[in-house]
């Protein structure tokens, strides 16, 4: 005896939609990649401002000085929204377990372009590449510094994307990831200190106080250093845990209120002097580290003795 089977009635028309959970769930993989598109485009606004300024100083003139140090201060603030936006887009992504392989590729790519090229144009426009245009071979040294900067903050990334995706040591002697530090100078911080030091003082260097040489060597020197720090392994704060919790303590929402507050009526000095401070505990951190080091070391010759 055949039995046939019952097949579902196929219904014609539109299907039903799914559900709005569903929906939600794949909604929430977009928003971190809007913010990296926001950095992106921020990034790229720098670029076109920085190079408008520096087409108005080739033209020279009082009006168009001050049209270049608009220009010039616009791309650095650019560069500290495309920090605002960075932020925002990993920890989104962490708070609502939407991390993809697609997403750390395409933060990667941003940040090269508002964090490595735009702060390196922005302190060749601005900086050194117009003040020392006069000395001998002097542009072909800050054409290098700028592409070193470049280079170092893409070794940077490619070393924290590798890291992330092994965190164990590839060979003797590599760093293991630590998710409460990073390991060399991160490529945001680099770039926003020289965008908090342009937007200090955003008028060229050249047509600045006195001692416009001497400022161009120092921040060609800050801008080595930088490099250098980047591919460094000195261990810096990640500040990743700070909020991830389920409850935010009042003292640290007032305290995000106030430096808030403050980088609204003291934009300059403010985001400088945060800048300047989180380069400068990686460093102090190192010290009291080989600091510590030291004194067992020493405690134990004296017992030896």
């Amino acid at each position: 005896m055949n039995v046939t089977r019952l097949q579902p009635e196929r219904r014609l028309g539109p299907q039903p939609a799914p559900s709005g959970r569903k929906g939600l769930s794949k909604g929430v993989y977009v928003i971190p990649s809007l913010f990296t598109a926001m950095n992106i485009f921020a990034g790229f606004y720098s670029l076109m401002a920085t190079m408008s300024g520096f087409r108005l100083l080739g033209i020279g003139g009082a009006q168009q000085i001050i049209d270049a140090r608009n220009r010039f201060d616009e791309a650095a603030i650019a560069i500290g929204l495309a920090f605002i936006c960075d932020t925002l887009d990993g920890r989104i992504a962490r708070m609502t377990r939407s991390t993809t392989e697609i997403g750390i590729q395409l933060d990667s790519l941003a940040d090269i372009v508002s964090f490595g090229l735009a702060p390196a144009v922005l302190a060749y426009a601005w900086g050194y590449g117009t003040a020392l245009q006069d000395w001998m071979n002097t542009r072909q040294l800050a054409w290098f510094l700028s592409f070193m900067f470049v280079i170092c903050g893409g070794f940077r990334l490619a070393r924290f994307n590798v890291q992330a995706i092994r965190p164990r040591p590839l060979a003797e002697g590599t760093p293991k990831v630590d998710k409460k530090s990073f390991v060399g100078l991160p490529i945001p911080v680099a770039g926003c200190l020289i965008a908090a030091i342009v937007h200090f003082g955003p008028t060229p260097i050249k047509y600045g106080p006195n001692h416009a040489q001497v400022l161009a060597i120092l921040m060609m020197v800050l801008v080595a250093f930088l490099s250098f720090l980047m591919v460094s392994t000195l261990r810096f704060t990640s500040f990743k845990s700070i909020g991830t919790g389920r409850r935010l303590s009042a003292r640290m929402a007032i305290g995000m209120i106030a430096i808030a507050a403050l980088i609204y009526l003291y934009s300059q000095w403010v985001l400088l002097l945060l800048a300047v401070a989180y380069v400068a505990h990686g460093l102090l951190s190192r010290g009291l580290t080989a600091v510590g080091r030291l004194a067992p070391d020493k405690s134990a010759e004296l017992h030896e003795n």
